[in-house]
C-alpha cells in the first residue's frame, strides 16, 4: 500500500507540474536567482550542465529564479524552454524573476513609469514572464528614481515621496499584477525589498499598500561590510530586516536575499547568511549564479581561523562525498553549503523570534538604522509597523513622530502601568507634546562623555563619546544612567514616573555605533531597563542576543577577537543547555544590587560562557 501512494504522489507531482524532489535541508529551503545574462548562456546545454553540476557538488538547492530581463536584455523563448526543462528533469523547481532596472550601471537606471511608451515596455516583459512561469519574483529596482520631463509634469504639486508613493501602488495593481494575472490567472507576483527600508518611499516603494496586492513580498538581508561599504549596515540588520518585513505581511514573507559581496572574509559571507536563518526565514536566496561560482581564494581566510569559530575554512575546505564520489570544494557556494549543513542541524529547536517591539509607521524617517545599532549592542529587538500596545515595555524612535495619535498611545500605555522607551531624537521632534507627562528640553548643546555613573558606582569607557543634554526640572525626573566629564554631568537614560507607568529617554549618542562602545557594567544596566530584567547578556558592544520564545537563544559575536560574557535571568533557570555540543553549563545565584539600603532587583541565575571571534552559540534555558 506504501508503494501505490507514493506512485500516486508521484504521478500527481507530474502532473500538476511540481518537482518530485524533498526539500534538501530540514527546517529551511534554498535557491539561487540567475541574472538574464546567465539565463541567456542556457541555450548551451553542455554549459548548463556543467554550471549545474559545479554547484550543486557544494551546495543542495531546491529552487532557481531564472530571470528574464535586466539592463533591457531579454531571454529568448527557445532559451527558457531549454531551461525549465532542464531543472524539471532535475527535480529543482523553477520560477521566473524580473529587474525592472534600463541600465544599472547608469546609477542604477528605472523606468519611467508615467511614460506611455516605458508602460508599454514592462507590461509586455511581464505578461511574456507570466506566460512562462506560475510565480514572478521582483529584485530589487521595482521603484523609479526617474525626474524626466513626463514625469515632473505628472508629479504636479506633490512631493516627489507622495507621488512615486502613489505611482508605483498604482503601477503595481494595474500593470504589474493585473497584466500578469491577464496572460496566467495562477501567477503568484512577489516583490522583493532591498535591505535600505529608511528611504524606500522617497522612490516609491510602498510597504503600506503593496505587501496587500502582492501574492507575498521577499526580504534583501544583505549587510557586507558595515565600516567599507557605502550603505554602512550593522550586521544586526541581516536578521531584523525578515523581521520587520515578517510583522508587516505575516506568513508572506518568502525568504531571505543574500550575495557575496564586499565581504573581506568568507566569515562575514557565513555570518549573513546565518542571520537570515536565525529570523526563521522560510528560504535563503543566492545572489545570483555567477557569483557563487567565484574560486575560492585562501586571501580571504580570516586571520582567526583554526580557533574553533562558527565558520570553520579547513571544514569548509574537505571533500564534499557527491553520490559517492569525493568532491573538492572549488567556489564560494561551498560556503554556503557548510554554513547551511551546520545551522539546519538545530534551527528547529528554536521557537519563535522575540523582542524589545520598536514602532517604526509606514513612510517614516528619522535616526536611520537605529535599532540595528541597538541589536548589535545586544538589545534584541523586534520591529513592527503598528503601535504594540499589548506589550508592557516598548520602544519608540524619533521614526514614530510621524503618527499624530503617538503621544495619546503613549500616555494609555503609563496610565495602564507600562513602560515607554523614547529616543533624544524623538523627544526632540515631540518635547512640547509631551509636556503634559513630563517637561523634558532636548537642548542644542552637546556632551563629550566617557564616565558613567549608576546605583552608587562609577565606571569609566575606553572612548569618548558625543551625547546630546537633556535638561530636566529636579524631583519631576531624574537621571537612572548619569553620563560625567570632569565636574559637569548629564543623563544617558533618564526616567520619569507618570500614572502607574515610566517613560524612559535614551540619549543617543551621535554616532549611534558608539552604543557599542559604552562600558559592559552601562550596557547591560541599559539593557536590564530596556527588558524588564529577564534574559539579559552581559558583554561588550558589538554582540547580538537572539531570544525564542521557548526559552531557547542565540549568542553572537561580531568581535575580531574572542570574548568572555555572562547571560543572567530569571533564578528558575538553573541550567543553560549547549544544542550544538550538548554541554550543559551550571547557574551561579547573583544577590540584588543594593542602593541607599534597598535592593534592586531580584535574584538571578548568572551563566558564564566564551565566544570565538564572528561566532555564535545556541543553548536552551532549563
Amino acid at each position: 500500500m506504501l508503494k501505490i501512494n507514493h506512485v500516486i504522489l508521484a504521478f500527481m507531482l507530474v502532473v500538476i507540474g511540481l518537482p518530485a524532489q524533498a526539500q534538501q535541508y530540514k527546517n529551511f529551503k534554498v535557491a539561487i536567482y540567475s541574472r538574464s545574462y546567465e539565463t541567456k548562456l542556457m541555450a548551451d546545454e553542455q554549459w548548463l550542465d556543467k554550471t549545474w553540476t559545479e554547484v550543486t557538488n557544494q551546495l543542495k538547492v531546491d529552487k532557481i529564479y531564472l530571470e528574464t530581463h535586466r539592463d533591457l536584455v531579454m531571454v529568448d523563448q527557445k532559451t527558457l524552454d531549454i531551461a525549465k526543462a532542464y531543472f524539471k528533469k532535475k527535480g529543482v523547481e523553477v520560477a521566473g524573476g524580473i529587474t525592472w532596472t534600463i541600465d544599472e550601471s547608469n546609477n542604477f537606471e528605472t523606468f519611467c513609469y508615467s511614460n506611455p511608451e516605458h508602460r508599454k515596455k514592462v507590461q509586455d516583459i511581464i505578461e511574456f514572464t507570466a506566460k512562462n512561469f506560475d510565480e514572478v519574483i521582483f529584485d530589487d529596482f521595482f521603484f523609479t528614481s526617474c525626474k524626466s520631463d513626463i514625469e515632473i509634469k505628472a508629479k504636479g504639486n506633490k512631493s516627489w515621496t507622495q507621488y512615486r508613493l502613489d505611482l508605483m501602488t498604482e503601477v503595481a495593481k494595474n500593470v504589474m499584477i493585473a497584466s500578469a494575472k491577464k496572460v496566467n490567472p495562477n501567477v503568484k507576483v512577489i516583490v522583493k525589498y532591498p535591505n535600505w527600508y529608511e528611504h524606500f518611499q522617497g522612490l516609491g516603494f510602498n510597504l503600506e499598500t503593496e505587501p496587500k496586492l502582492f501574492d507575498g513580498i521577499y526580504t534583501g538581508t544583505e549587510t557586507r561590510d558595515a565600516t567599507l561599504s557605502a550603505q554602512h549596515l550593522q550586521e544586526y540588520l541581516g536578521y531584523e530586516v525578515i523581521r520587520y518585513f515578517e510583522n508587516i505581511a505575516p506568513g508572506r514573507n518568502g525568504g531571505g536575499w543574500v550575495d557575496p559581496f564586499g565581504s573581506k572574509t568568507y566569515d562575514r559571507y557565513g555570518e549573513q547568511l546565518w542571520l537570515t536563518l536565525f529570523a526563521k526565514a522560510k528560504q535563503v536566496a543566492l545572489f545570483d549564479l555567477k557569483n557563487i561560482q567565484t574560486p575560492l581564494d585562501e586571501k580571504y581566510k580570516a586571520p582567526w581561523q583554526g580557533t574553533g569559530t562558527s565558520f570553520d575554512y579547513a571544514q569548509m575546505m574537505k571533500p564534499v562525498q557527491v553520490n559517492g564520489k569525493s568532491v573538492k570544494p572549488t567556489t564560494i557556494a561551498r560556503v554556503a553549503g557548510v554554513t547551511f549543513e551546520e545551522v539546519d542541524k538545530f534551527l528547529g529547536e528554536l521557537g519563535k523570534p522575540v523582542g524589545l517591539k520598536s514602532y517604526k509607521p509606514f513612510h517614516s524617517t528619522g535616526e536611520d538604522f537605529l535599532q540595528n545599532f541597538l541589536g548589535n549592542a545586544g538589545i534584541p529587538i523586534e520591529m513592527v509597523p503598528y503601535f504594540p500596545k499589548d506589550d508592557s515595555i516598548i520602544l519608540l524612535t524619533e521614526s514614530a513622530k510621524s503618527d499624530p495619535q503617538l503621544v495619546p498611545q503613549i500616555k494609555a500605555q503609563l496610565t495602564a502601568g507600562k513602560k515607554v522607551v523614547i529616543t533624544s531624537g524623538l523627544l526632540k521632534a515631540i518635547q512640547d507634546k509631551l509636556n503634559d507627562i513630563v517637561e523634558l528640553q532636548y537642548t542644542d548643546r552637546k556632551a563629550l562623555v566617557k564616565d558613567f555613573f549608576f546605583n552608587g558606582k562609577s565606571y569609566h569607557g575606553n572612548k569618548a563619546i558625543l551625547i546630546p543634554q537633556i535638561q530636566y526640572l529636579t524631583n519631576d525626573s531624574w537621571e537612572v544612567i548619569s553620563s560625567y566629564d570632569g565636574p559637569n554631568g548629564w543623563p544617558l537614560l533618564h526616567g520619569a514616573d507618570y500614572s502607574k507607568g515610566r517613560l524612559l529617554v535614551l540619549a543617543v549618542p551621535e554616532n549611534f555605533a558608539d552604543i557599542s562602545q559604552l562600558p559592559v557594567e552601562v550596557l547591560t544596566k541599559l539593557k536590564r531597563e530596556l527588558s524588564d530584567d529577564k534574559t539579559v547578556l552581559e558583554a561588550p558592544g558589538q554582540m547580538s542576543l537572539f531570544l525564542y520564545d521557548n526559552n531557547t537563544l542565540i549568542v553572537q559575536s561580531y568581535r575580531d577577537e574572542p570574548v568572555d560574557v555572562k547571560i543572567s535571568t530569571l533564578k528558575e533557570f538553573t541550567q543553560l543547555k549547549d544544542l550544538r555540543t550538548s554541554e550543559v553549563l551550571k547557574a551561579e545565584i547573583r544577590n540584588p544590587d543594593m542602593h541607599w539600603g534597598k535592593a534592586v532587583g531580584n535574584e538571578k541565575s548568572v551563566f558564564s560562557l566564551s565566544l570565538k571571534p564572528h561566532s555564535y552559540r545556541v543553548f536552551k534555558l532549563q
